[in-house]
């Protein structure tokens, strides 16, 4: 069987068949991602929880008892924070790998022919797993407080997925094609995504820029994250109503990010080879 190379005639275009034929070298890179991550460590995979945790416990400390920020709808802070940082670590997690991923498998990249799209894809899959496993805490934080999800949060949240993977994905298809010309993006992206964290309401309600409605209004257009973290809480925690209008936007959002860094990077991807 033959199969011919040649580059893509669309720039938004995905051959689909071509990534189902490579799926074997996915799986490989996504399971040697998160082997690698944790080999050599003592706690191993309960990193993924402990991470979250310990700084859920540090910001409860400082923002909740010493700065007297709330959730503002009577949730527990703690499990309120907790939420938003579940979210928030897997957005800067697959946007930090993502953006890495061409320069780190620069060796892989020159020597054999395969869709180069698969390599950051495995950063926003490896991503999820560490999401999945620290949702465990989660589950024992809403027993020890007697929170609740709403039926329709648990209904959302395949679209909160969604959106946080192709807004992360998104960002770092575009991330990593400039990373492989310009070294400073790797230099500026940590700035950038802890810059992001106190624009995005992680720390805070979303409630406390009501004084504020251009800033939250920006915010939620354009930082498709704060849509997701916001009706998560809503819907998750039993303590609010489900904004859909809010979920559309960041829906459209994450969609019109992924389409320009996908743009970007099937439109620079002939060149990855020679200049990695």
């Amino acid at each position: 069987m033959e199969f011919v190379i040649a580059p893509p005639r669309r720039w938004l275009s995905v051959d689909w068949r071509e990534l189902w034929r490579y799926r074997d070298l996915f799986l490989v890179l996504a399971w040697r991602d998160v082997a690698v991550r944790y080999k050599q460590t003592a706690l191993g995979i309960a990193w993924a929880v402990f991470q979250p945790f310990v700084t859920m416990i540090v910001f409860t400390l400082i923002f909740n008892r010493m700065a007297n920020i709330t959730s503002g709808d009577g949730t527990p802070y703690p499990i309120f924070l907790y939420l938003g940082l579940l979210f928030w670590q897997y957005y800067s997690g697959t946007l930090t790998n993502a953006s890495n991923s061409m320069i780190s498998n620069a060796s892989l990249i020159q020597k054999v022919y395969f869709p180069r799209l698969i390599v950051p894809a495995t950063a926003a899959t490896t991503g999820l797993i560490d999401l999945a496993i620290s949702a465990i805490i989660l589950v024992g934080m809403m027993i020890y407080y007697g929170v609740m999800p709403q039926w329709v949060g648990v209904l959302i949240l395949p679209a909160l997925l969604g959106c946080a993977v192709l807004s992360a994905l998104g960002m770092g298809l575009l991330m990593a094609s400039l990373n492989i010309k310009y070294q400073d993006v790797r230099f500026a992206l940590p700035f950038f995504i802890q810059s992001i964290l106190y624009v995005t309401p992680v720390i805070y309600p979303v409630k406390m820029l009501d004084n504020h409605p251009v800033v939250k209004n920006l915010m939620l257009w354009l930082n498709p994250i704060s849509g997701v973290i916001t009706n998560a809480r809503a819907g998750l925690l039993g303590q609010g109503t489900v904004d859909f209008g809010v979920l559309g936007i960041s829906l459209l959002m994450s969609m019109v990010y992924f389409a320009c860094g996908l743009y970007y990077f099937r439109s620079t991807e002939r060149y990855f080879a020679d200049i990695v």
